[in-house]
């Protein structure tokens, strides 16, 4: 190790009595991986890993210090629960003790491909397989030129807290992030994404706090005519699978920061779900899954190494992550100009919201700040009534600031920028609800976002949406016209007005809860 990290792992009295694996490169954190048994090598040659019992985040289990710096700024409530210093060091001290009797795999990264908002990041942990995902999903630098760590990492995965009730923590398992000092503890789970969005959180109160730079849970891409296009969106709702568009280059799929005049990327890699992946629908994304990605989760066919993705048994929640090079559309800088399109991408299980619509300054607040997608009971038998899903800014989960303040930068950008056009999109349901209509062809929305960022989308004019207000395309080149009014697609037209109604008020009622200019409201 360099005597930069060296100093810092003692410093947080991690003293290591075997051996420290430092940036160890792919290929031998690989032969770690398959010695340990920790994982298998697939017929492509990614490496297959089952993070055990967590193939998700534990957002119940997720916790901030709440100190002189964050006391006033953190938006404290059930997605930012407090902890107090004094318990951060005591699992400080049992993770350092814990991590100082193992075989360590220690790797220095940067977080934020920009010059002017770079942060070191340094991760301890017991797995080749979490050191392969930090290899991946961060930014590669050369660590002997680390004049400083920024950020520290350590992952306990094996680790639990045993006396959790008597600590007052809900569970065995916790993620604690100190954002004074700048470090994160991961104890008691295997789930790789708990790293990625510790992080992404920690950004989003060091950067817009100081640096003015808003901060984004959206994928970023480039056309030819450096045009930017952001695509918002929760879980599911196809941020990663709509940026990779072989006709522009991806900046990167999931986390970025917008500033006077430009857009960057937090990562170096993407995180891609994978369930029911297929090499027509997303090629990129299939062909991008060889050997140097990490496969969470994911099967294989019965007798072969070859992925299942269709196999939901361990989880829905299947992923690949692997370095942003490993697509052939990447924009090699990470970055790109101030956006011209805007795209909020919700899965509207309802089958109410039109595939895509054109929205105002003030309807652009309105939907970003409710931040809607729809979640189906996906594989519960019996299940069929979908649940809407609000949260804010399209990422409430990873956002200590209140959402408000995010909104309120977009707000400024918007008005800075009055060129940008923000476009609300429904990869969801159209025909009637889940269980049903049917989901809306991926190859119908790809079109309408093209023609959307090609200025064609308004050729044929709009009409607007009687409940919602939306401006609604009448026509779209290669997409069926009574697709665009989704109320034509219903048998049952007023069973659509009254889904329709029924979902707008659970906006309003959402959106109640913020305190918004009237011109907003």
């Amino acid at each position: 190790m360099t005597n930069l990290i060296s100093t810092q792992l003692e410093a947080l009295g991690i003293r290591p009595v075997g051996p420290v694996f430092f940036q160890l490169p792919v290929p031998e954190l690989v032969e770690h991986a398959v010695r340990k048994q920790e994982a298998m090598l697939s017929d492509t040659g990614a490496l297959s890993f089952n993070t055990g019992k967590f193939t998700g985040r534990a957002p119940e289990s997720r916790f901030l210090v709440k100190d002189s710096l964050t006391t006033d700024t953190v938006n404290w409530g059930k997605v930012n629960k407090p902890v107090s210093p004094e318990l951060f060091d005591l699992l400080l001290q049992r993770v350092s003790l814990y991590l100082s009797d193992l075989p360590l795999y220690v790797r220095g990264v940067q977080a934020c491909n920009h010059v002017s908002y770079a942060q070191n990041v340094v991760t301890v942990s017991e797995s080749p397989c979490q050191d392969i995902f930090v290899n991946n999903m961060f930014i590669n630098i050369d660590v002997e030129e680390m004049q400083k760590v920024d950020w520290t990492v350590l992952v306990a995965s094996k680790l639990q807290v045993e006396d959790h009730e008597a600590l007052g923590l809900p569970t065995k398992n916790v993620v604690i992030l100190d954002l004074n000092r700048q470090m994160i503890l991961i104890i008691g789970t295997s789930y790789t994404g708990e790293i990625k969005k510790s992080i992404f959180s920690a950004m989003n109160f060091y950067l817009p706090l100081k640096h003015n730079v808003l901060t984004m849970h959206c994928a970023a891409n480039v056309g030819k005519d450096k045009d930017t296009a952001l695509f918002f969106g929760l879980s599911g709702t196809g941020k990663t699978t709509l940026s990779s568009d072989e006709g522009r280059k991806l900046i990167g799929d999931d986390e970025h920061g917008w500033t006077e005049t430009e857009v960057f990327n937090f990562e170096g890699g993407c995180y891609a779900k994978t369930i029911g992946l297929t090499y027509q629908h997303e090629p990129q994304i299939f062909k991008a899954i060889r050997f140097g990605s990490l496969l969470e989760n994911v099967l294989f066919k019965p007798g072969t190494r070859e992925a299942d993705y269709n196999d939901r048994s361990l989880t829905e929640n299947m992923r690949a992550s692997y370095p942003i090079e490993f697509l052939d559309n990447v924009n090699p800088t990470g970055f790109g100009a101030s956006p011209k399109h805007i795209f909020f991408l919700s899965a509207d299980a309802f089958g109410v919201l039109p595939p895509i619509s054109k929205l105002t300054p003030e309807q652009a607040m309105f939907y970003f700040i409710n931040g809607y997608t729809a979640k189906v009971a996906g594989t519960e038998i019996g299940v069929m009534t979908p649940t809407a899903t609000f949260s804010a800014c399209f990422g409430a989960a990873f956002m200590p600031l209140h959402p408000m303040h995010y909104a309120e930068m977009l707000k400024q950008k918007l008005n800075s920028h009055p060129d940008v056009q923000v476009w609300l999109v429904n990869t969801g349901w159209v025909a009637g609800p889940y269980g049903v209509g049917r989901r809306i062809q991926l190859s119908y929305t790809r079109q309408l976002i093209r023609s959307a960022m090609e200025n064609h989308l308004g050729d044929a004019g709009y009409e607007s949406h009687p409940v919602f207000g939306l401006q609604m395309p009448r026509e779209c080149a290669g997409v069926p016209s009574n697709l665009l009014n989704p109320k034509k697609m219903w048998e049952n037209p007023e069973g659509y007005d009254e889904m329709a109604n029924k979902l707008k008020g659970m906006f309003d009622e959402n959106y109640a809860q913020y305190n918004v200019v009237e011109a907003v409201k």
